[in-house]
């Protein structure tokens, strides 16, 4: 990806802007098990609301069915 002059002044805004409010900036990442925290809950009312739950099943025993064969 091709570093522009305005996001590289973007960066260095939101730099100065953490470190005048005494924060530290994160790198970018975080741990897979805070990810799936973050998500899990609006994934469960997603799948109850639109009836994921019974797409998942049959996905599933179509799986375990090509996989007995």
């Amino acid at each position: 990806m091709v570093e522009t002059p305005g996001r590289t002044a973007l960066r260095a805004q939101g730099r100065r802007a953490a470190a005048a409010l005494g924060g530290r900036q994160s790198a970018g990442t975080r741990h897979p098990l805070v990810a799936v925290a973050m998500v899990l809950p609006l994934a469960i009312v997603l799948a109850v609301a639109f009836g994921g739950w019974e797409a998942v099943m049959t996905q599933a025993s179509s799986v375990v069915g090509m996989l007995g064969r």
